[in-house]
């Protein structure tokens, strides 16, 4: 019998503080921009991807255009492409209704929801994104109204996103070293073209080290 949307949300009972706190962080990040408060919950409601929107937010607060932000919230997501193709047999419904369930793939859910032959329970994958859904949401409706400015960085919920990656990475590197090779391939191609690349284009690149390991495992 296929896990519930209870069962998803309550695997993801572990991922809701962290999501909440990321929220939080993006909201501050947003308004020390100028955005108003309303501005990014919508961006949560709609991007609804905290790495889009952080690359996103990132380019504009280094200096860049509107064109730019775009760009590396769009290479940032192209991870999604894969993941879509993995969550597609998990969807029902007619064309309308199965587009609208592919929105809800996110990272985590993936992981929480895919067994060791592939195969993505329904129930996980709904279940766990819902639940996350109102804490990124809810989250960046807290940053946003709280309003830290500046002063966000000073005490330290800028680190909170990558430190939420860290955490789903050693969750899901087990079975031996080669999942750690693979993560620190990718850490090292991201760590090089950081300084010689637009924002988000490391993060994609950084995927080739996970192809070239599935490459070598099979």
């Amino acid at each position: 019998m296929d896990a519930t949307l209870r069962d998803g949300m309550r695997a993801a009972l572990p991922l809701l503080l962290p999501t909440l706190l990321i929220g939080v962080s993006f909201g501050v990040a947003a308004r020390s921009l100028g955005w108003g408060v309303a501005e990014p919950i919508v961006m949560s409601i709609v991007v609804f991807s905290g790495s889009a929107q952080f690359a996103s937010t990132g380019v504009l607060a280094a200096g860049g255009g509107l064109g730019a932000a775009i760009g590396a919230a769009t290479l940032a997501n192209l991870r999604f492409l894969p993941l879509g193709l993995l969550t597609a047999p998990a969807t029902r419904g007619n064309a309308v209704q199965r587009a609208f369930e592919g929105q809800l793939t996110v990272d985590a859910s993936v992981i929480l929801a895919t067994d060791e032959h592939g195969n993505v329970s329904r129930g996980l994958f709904i279940g766990a994104t819902i639940a996350q859904a109102a804490c990124w949401i809810g989250g960046t409706a807290l940053g946003a109204a709280v309003d830290l400015g500046s002063d966000g960085s000073e005490i330290g919920i800028d680190v909170i996103f990558p430190a939420f990656f860290l955490y789903l990475l050693f969750a899901e590197a087990h079975g031996g070293a080669h999942p750690y090779r693979v993560a620190a391939g990718g850490a090292l191609i991201a760590f090089v073209l950081i300084p010689l690349t637009p924002a988000g284009i490391p993060v994609v690149a950084a995927t080739l080290a996970a192809v070239l390991g599935m490459g070598r495992r099979r």
